[in-house]
């Protein structure tokens, strides 16, 4: 059986009461081909132009080895000039990867090239873009976003593969407790399904986005992403209307993250151990169980 991967959902334009009773309504991921054809970004958005206009600036990398278990969560691997790094995912494959960069410090100017969605919908964080940067065959482990927000995703210079799954997967995806992400020792391109049973048979969605692609990513759902191509992506995030989902964030962001920090700080390899067991024995569960429903 494996992994079930369904084709996602591509539109080239959409209105807002489409959007809403087709997407974000139900929750479902969408890719909008036109949205960035409207943005000065989808023409002006080069290696070129953005090397210049951030400039020279310390960035922090990060590759695709397994979390140290005594470090706090998003610890990067190494740092490197900005103008540097460009070069670099253009000559040749690396997974080092920029994650969560806010390229506004540095390029204000950025601000003008492209438009927050909100013919669709509202709630954007307008002032906390953030840009995601990789080399050819680089990898985001598979996770879903801590604070829970409706993420705009859109591609430029290249190719990215991209995994999606509902949150009610995620027993069966080995989430690690107190954590928003999956256990690192399995290839979700390629799972072995002897080592890890529970993947088989799991429902997900895939696509592959191009240069200018706008993914719409709802609120909780799982993702693994991997750069076909040295490019780059823009998130704008939007909170979802339910205080729920809002209350759940600030738990993610303060209580949940500040115990696992604290628990790895002082337990270290011991309770990284403890974690990914667990998350075994729930996937395991959840598989005998036949979850989810």
């Amino acid at each position: 059986m494996g992994v079930i991967l369904r084709p996602i959902d591509i539109v080239d334009d959409i209105t807002k009461e489409e959007f809403f009773e087709k997407y974000l309504k139900p929750r479902r991921p969408v890719v909008i081909k036109n949205m960035a054809k409207k943005w000065p970004a989808y023409q002006k958005w080069t290696m070129d132009y953005i090397k210049e206009v951030v400039g020279d600036v310390e960035v922090p990398l990060y590759d695709s080895a397994k979390a140290d278990p005594s470090a706090p969560i998003n610890t990067p691997t190494t740092k490197m000039q900005f103008g540097d790094y460009i070069d670099l995912i253009r000559k040749e494959p690396t997974d080092l990867r920029i994650f969560f960069f806010d390229p506004i410090k540095y390029a204000n100017k950025l601000l003008a090239d492209y438009i927050s969605p909100k013919d669709l919908m509202g709630g954007f964080l307008d002032k906390y873009p953030s840009m995601f940067f990789g080399g050819k065959g680089s990898v985001t482990f598979l996770h879903y976003d801590i604070d829970l927000p409706h993420i705009f995703h859109t591609h430029f210079n290249g190719r990215k593969h991209v995994i999606l799954f509902e949150n009610k997967w995620k027993e069966r995806l080995y989430k690690i407790p107190y954590t928003t992400y999956a256990l690192e020792d399995y290839d979700i391109e390629n799972p072995d399904f002897e080592k890890f049973p529970a993947l088989n048979g799991i429902d997900g969605i895939e696509c592959f986005l191009e240069h200018g692609d706008t993914l719409f990513m709802p609120t909780g759902w799982w993702h693994w992403m991997k750069y076909l191509d040295g490019s780059f992506s823009l998130s704008l995030r939007a909170w979802d209307k339910s205080w729920a989902v809002k209350a759940h964030s600030i738990w993610n962001l303060t209580v949940q993250r500040k115990f696992d920090d604290i628990m790895k700080v002082n337990f270290k390899k011991k309770y990284m151990d403890w974690k990914e067991k667990r998350a075994i024995k729930i996937a395991e569960s959840a598989l005998r169980k036949g979850l989810p429903k």
